[in-house]
């Protein structure tokens, strides 16, 4: 089999001192290929130098996450910029809308998304869309930039029916993690509608570890704990699941 993680931030500091060891036990489990969102100027060096120790099995995003939209967001694009003009991202992320945290720069975060959807158009990549409490919004603005050639993800899907519908109609995916496995996780019903097609497979390490892994450290070899539940709730087997998301993963990153 083969799996592809769509989603990790695996050069955080949990991971830095056993990187190795990270990596081969993801590898142990078939997750070939991780793509790592950036966050913000401090996330890069770190990101890029594990793309550098590990070529061709992690592959860097760019973008401002919009936690980290601030005071000095104007700069900070600037750089995520700067860095797409001169490095082959797999794509731009991860960007987005975050209403749960802190309300200061809303505003300034709708800016940044959409001049970073811009910069994924004007590039020709695909977008990796963060929509914690802002599902609708971020909807609406895909919805309102979407001209036939924006693609992407939205990343840690946790939205209902009808939102699903509206992402996958608007030619998006949707990015399932850990959080499908949680016991009451209205996910599993959400999915049974939603082609397997329309879904790629994420864990957002080190947050939000599957089941029974709740609450501690996540990884890019939990992979197929996340895989093995869209299995069941598909009704088919786990090597349909890792060929059709990965499928979907080359064709989204064209890798």
């Amino acid at each position: 089999m083969h799996f592809t993680d769509t989603h990790a931030h695996m050069y955080d500091e949990q991971f830095t001192d056993h990187i190795d060891v990270f990596v081969q036990q993801a590898l142990d489990q078939q997750v070939k290929e991780i793509y790592l969102p950036n966050c913000d100027s401090h996330t890069i060096a770190p990101m890029m130098r594990l793309t550098e120790q590990y070529p061709g099995i992690f592959k860097p995003m760019m973008g401002l996450h919009p936690c980290y939209v601030k005071e000095d967001y104007k700069k900070e694009l600037e750089t995520v910029a700067s860095w797409l003009d001169r490095y082959d991202f797999a794509a731009v992320g991860e960007v987005g809308l975050d209403y749960y945290w802190d309300l200061t720069f809303v505003a300034q975060q709708q800016e940044a998304f959409r001049y970073q959807v811009q910069l994924a158009l004007d590039k020709h990549l695909p977008v990796i869309i963060h929509t914690r409490d802002s599902i609708d919004d971020g909807i609406g603005i895909i919805g309102s930039m979407q001209n036939g050639d924006l693609r992407g993800i939205f990343h840690c899907f946790g939205g209902t029916l009808e939102q699903a519908k509206a992402i996958t109609g608007l030619g998006f995916k949707l990015g399932i993690g850990g959080v499908v496995t949680f016991k009451k996780s209205t996910l599993p019903e959400i999915l049974q509608e939603i082609p397997l097609e329309d879904i790629v497979l994420e864990t957002d390490a080190p947050y939000l570890a599957p089941a029974p892994y709740r609450g501690k450290r996540n990884e890019s070899a939990y992979i197929p704990l996340i895989a093995s539940k869209i299995a069941d709730i598909k009704q088919t087997d786990i090597a349909t699941v890792a060929a059709v998301t990965t499928a979907t993963a080359r064709t989204l990153f064209k890798y």
